[in-house]
């Protein structure tokens, strides 16, 4: 009987261990990809751009990753030849924002 408890114990232990080392390779993938975004990032925006499209990510993290990403995929097939500057990345923002309808209230 403790065997059979020792030996549950001693498996749950390495399945613990098992998950955790997944975790830490998983995160060190999730952060190596982020360092590989942001260096071709700094490659292809200009300073103010840059700042602008931090600010969108405080306030729309999953639109600055959309616009990042479309960025990135612009840079490796060619597309961007030179720094984008913050007029640049204004348009290209008019151009990706979700368009807005507008609702109009008539009283009758």
């Amino acid at each position: 009987m403790n065997d059979e408890l020792e030996e549950i114990r001693r498996r749950k232990i390495e399945q613990l261990r098992q998950a955790q080392i997944r975790v830490a390779q998983e995160e060190a993938a999730r952060a190596e990809l982020q360092a590989r975004k942001q260096t071709i990032l700094r490659m292809i925006l200009a300073p103010k751009a840059r700042e602008r499209l931090n600010s969108i990510r405080t306030a729309h993290p999953v639109f600055a990753d959309q616009i990042e990403l479309q960025l990135i995929a612009l840079a490796q097939s060619g597309k961007i030849r030179r720094q984008i500057d913050d007029d640049q990345l204004k348009q290209i923002l008019l151009q990706l924002q979700p368009r807005k309808r507008d609702t109009t209230i008539r009283r009758i």
